[in-house]
């Protein structure tokens, strides 16, 4: 059996996910990847140059079943799984008379289920063991909504993550198994575009007038995943949007 740590990260082939994965590998830990598609995560794979630690499972994470093959891969790889991370998300901002029934059932069925089904897998294997740490990535629009950014969708699901995460950690707190989250509020990652104009529309959406880096979140989900008294909480990563309005 390993006893190196083991971290699932789901949504590990780009963005925010990507950046969180290459942290723990460069930590020396196991990192369990996932993402829709195995091509993605091989090609993330070869972007962090193959790393022998890197497991990867791919399956849509809405899917009950693919909760369930992370665990049991992880477990069977390394033991036993000690964090997870629920990065795995979709952002549609729009108004919400616009919003598709298409692109409704995508939200919920990735931000959400996306969230309940891995959370579920944790929570009964880490209360077993007796320790473990779960993160889920959630939004800062979803604590202050923004005129600017009409999001409905968003702020209901990621909003709800928010409060879901106080309730579990309430729930695993006899098991020493920590849950908070982390709110973004503009990062730059490839989700974004990087035309002038929509730069500056983004910057402007901090009173800062700058925009984060996948590193603040890192940072953040790290300091998160190394406490060992600190649970129930959503640390707010957003330049300062969430203090009111400018």
């Amino acid at each position: 059996m390993n006893t190196e740590k083991t971290v699932i990260v789901t949504g590990a082939s780009s963005g925010l996910g990507f950046a969180i994965a290459e942290a723990y590998l460069k930590r020396g830990y196991n990192v369990v990847g996932n993402a829709r598609t195995m091509e993605r995560l091989e090609d993330a794979a070869a972007k962090m140059g193959n790393p022998g630690k890197f497991l990867l499972v791919a399956g849509d994470i809405a899917e009950p079943e693919t909760a369930k093959a992370l665990f049991e891969r992880a477990i069977a790889a390394f033991g036993k799984v000690d964090i997870l991370i629920n990065n795995a998300g979709i952002f549609i901002p729009k108004a919400v008379g616009d919003y598709t029934p298409e692109e409704v059932n995508a939200i919920v069925g990735t931000n959400l289920m996306g969230f309940f089904y891995p959370s579920q897998a944790a929570a009964t294997h880490m209360s077993a063991n007796g320790s473990g740490h779960i993160v889920t990535i959630t939004a800062s629009i979803a604590m202050q909504p923004n005129i600017k950014v009409p999001a409905l969708l968003p702020v209901l699901i990621k909003g709800g993550l928010n409060h879901a995460t106080r309730g579990l950690a309430l729930e695993l707190a006899p098991h020493n198994v920590k849950v908070n989250a982390v709110a973004p509020g503009i990062i730059d990652t490839p989700l974004h575009a990087q035309d002038e104009g929509t730069q500056a529309f983004l910057k402007g959406l901090s009173p800062s007038g700058t925009i984060g880096n996948a590193k603040d979140i890192v940072d953040a989900v790290l300091y998160l995943t190394d406490s060992s008294f600190t649970s129930g909480t959503v640390v707010v990563v957003d330049g300062g949007s969430t203090a009111g309005t400018w």
